[in-house]
């Protein structure tokens, strides 16, 4: 499964309460703190809400044996 990496670049100061939530659901809210996801269209979606306040990261997620 790819993994994806959300690292927080800008404020949400004068975004809409939409975007505040979806930060928040993705468990990001102060600049540079970062948090990994399993990729799935539903990330895919909130990431398309908040794009210009996060920068995205993408990668493969290793499986153990």
């Amino acid at each position: 499964m790819a993994e994806v990496t959300l690292t927080q670049v800008r404020s949400p100061i004068h975004s809409d309460g939409r975007q505040r939530d979806t930060l928040r659901s993705l468990k990001l809210g102060s600049i540079g703190k970062t948090a990994s996801f399993t990729d799935s269209p539903n990330l895919r979606g909130m990431i398309e809400v908040v794009g210009h306040l996060v920068e995205v990261s993408e990668g493969t997620a290793s499986k153990e044996s």
